[in-house]
C-alpha cells in the first residue's frame, strides 16, 4: 500500500480541532452570559430590596388603639345652695304688747307649741261689748218672737189686721239676723284673742327672733306688721343646682344625687333629684334642679354651699376615646386612623367630657385603629406603622418606647449593613 492511498482515507484533524474549539467557546460564553445575567439579576433585586426597606425606615411608627364601645356612667358635680325644706314667717294675728317669748335662735320646736304670748287690751274690750250687744240681740228676739206668736193668734179671730201680722214677723226675722251676727262677732272677737298664743306652724328650729318682751305688736304680714319668729325645717333639705343644657336631658326625676361640703371632707349626703323646673333659663342656659337630701343629724345647715355630684347615664350609640387620641385643628377637633397602612383624619363630634377621656357623639366606629398622640405634621394619606397602644397589651416585655408611646421597629438588614 502506498502512502498516498493511505493519507486520502484519514478525515482532516485541523477542521475537527476547529468546531471542538468554536463549541468551546460557545459554551463559555453560554456560561458567561448567564453568569452576568444572574448577577444583574441579583443586584437589581438587591436594589428593589434595599428601596422596599428605605421606604419601610422612612414610614413612622405610630402606636394605635380601638375606640371603646359605649359611654360610662359620668359624674357631674356642681355648685349647688342647700335651703330648708319648710320655712315661714311667723307673724301676730292681734295687736297689743308682747308679755313672754319662750324660744330663742336654734331652739327645736314641735307643731303647735308656745312661741310667745301678747296681751291685748283692745280686743278684750271689743270682746266684751261684742257679748254685751249679743245679749241684748238675744232680749229683743225674745221679745219679738212672743210679739209675732201673740199676733198671730189673735189674727185667728180677725182682732187685729193681717199687714199688722206680717210686719211683727218681719220684726222676729229681722232681730233673729242681728242675734246672728251679734254672734259672729263674738266669734270673731274670741279667734283674735286666742292668736294671743303665738303658735309654731311645723317642726323645726328657730332661725331669727326678732322681738322682745314689752314690744308693740301689730297684726298682719305686711305694712306696720313684723315679723315675730322664723322657723325652718330641716331634717330634710332641698339643694338647688344649675345644670348646663348640655346635659339637662340626662337630669331626670328619681336619679341619685350626692351632695358634699369641703369642711366634712369624707362625709356624703346621699339625695334623689326630686324635681326640675323644665325650663332653660334664657341667661345662663341652665336647668334649675331640686335634689332632696335627707339631713337627720341636721349637720347640714341650710344657706350652705354645697357640692352635688349628679350620676349621668352615658349614651349607647357613643364611643370613648383617649384626649391623646385626637387632634385640634382649624377644621374642628378630628382623630387620626390607620385604613391599610394609610393615615386617614376623620372629624368628630365630643359628647361629654371626662378628663383623661372624651365621648364621640358621631364621626367614629369602634372598628376604627386610632393613633394615640398623632404629631400635628400628620396628613390625610400619609404612610405609617403601627404597634399596639400600651393598654392594650401588644408591646413585648423588654421593648423600651419612645416619648409618644411608640415601639421601635425591629432593625432591618439595611440597617444592618450600615
Amino acid at each position: 500500500m502506498n502512502p498516498e492511498s493511505q493519507s486520502s482515507s484519514a478525515p482532516p484533524v485541523s477542521g475537527t480541532l476547529k468546531i471542538l474549539g468554536l463549541i468551546l467557546v460557545l459554551a463559555a460564553a453560554a456560561a458567561l452570559g448567564v453568569l452576568i445575567f444572574r448577577g444583574i439579576q441579583q443586584r437589581l433585586g438587591a436594589e428593589a430590596l434595599l428601596q422596599t426597606e428605605a421606604r419601610a425606615d422612612s414610614s413612622p411608627v405610630v402606636s394605635v388603639l380601638h375606640p371603646k364601645r359605649g359611654a360610662p356612667t359620668s359624674e357631674l358635680i356642681l355648685p349647688g345652695s342647700a335651703e330648708a325644706f319648710t320655712e315661714t314667717p311667723v307673724y301676730a294675728r292681734a295687736n297689743g304688747y308682747l308679755t313672754h317669748w319662750y324660744f330663742d335662735i336654734g331652739a327645736r320646736v314641735a307643731p303647735g307649741q308656745l312661741l310667745a304670748e301678747i296681751e291685748t287690751p283692745e280686743v278684750d274690750q271689743q270682746l266684751a261689748q261684742a257679748r254685751a250687744e249679743l245679749n241684748t240681740a238675744r232680749a229683743s228676739l225674745d221679745l219679738s218672737r212672743s210679739t209675732a206668736e201673740r199676733w198671730q193668734f189673735l189674727l185667728k179671730t180677725d182682732s187685729v189686721s193681717r199687714q199688722e201680722t206680717d210686719e211683727k214677723l218681719g220684726d222676729l226675722r229681722a232681730r233673729q239676723a242681728i242675734l246672728e251676727a251679734a254672734a259672729a262677732n263674738v266669734k270673731r272677737l274670741e279667734e283674735t284673742k286666742s292668736f294671743q298664743k303665738v303658735l309654731a306652724p311645723f317642726a323645726g328650729v328657730i332661725t331669727a327672733r326678732n322681738t322682745d318682751t314689752g314690744a308693740l305688736i301689730n297684726a298682719g304680714g305686711s305694712g306696720a306688721g313684723k315679723e315675730l319668729f322664723h322657723v325652718a325645717a330641716i331634717a330634710k333639705l332641698r339643694v338647688y343646682v344649675a345644670v348646663p343644657q348640655s346635659s339637662s336631658a340626662s337630669a331626670r326625676a328619681g336619679g341619685s344625687a350626692d351632695v358634699t361640703l369641703a369642711e366634712q371632707p369624707g362625709r356624703i349626703y346621699y339625695g334623689r333629684l326630686a324635681r326640675t323646673a323644665n325650663s332653660i333659663e334664657p341667661a345662663s342656659r341652665t336647668l334649675r334642679v331640686e335634689v332632696d337630701v335627707d339631713n337627720p343629724d341636721s349637720s347640714l345647715l341650710p344657706g350652705s354651699y354645697v357640692q352635688v355630684h349628679l350620676k349621668l347615664p352615658g349614651r349607647s350609640n357613643a364611643v370613648t376615646v383617649p384626649v391623646s387620641a385626637t387632634l385640634f385643628r382649624s377644621e374642628g377637633l378630628s382623630v387620626a386612623a390607620v385604613r391599610d397602612g394609610r393615615v386617614v383624619l376623620l372629624p368628630v363630634s365630643v359628647g361629654r367630657d371626662y378628663g383623661n377621656e372624651l365621648e364621640i357623639t358621631s364621626g367614629l366606629s369602634p372598628e376604627e385603629q386610632l393613633i394615640v398622640n398623632p404629631p400635628d405634621s400628620l396628613v390625610s394619606g400619609q404612610a405609617v406603622r403601627t404597634a399596639p397602644a400600651p393598654e392594650q397589651g401588644g408591646d413585648a416585655a423588654g421593648q423600651s418606647r419612645d416619648r409618644k408611646g411608640a415601639v421601635p421597629a425591629k432593625q432591618t438588614g439595611a440597617e444592618a449593613r450600615r
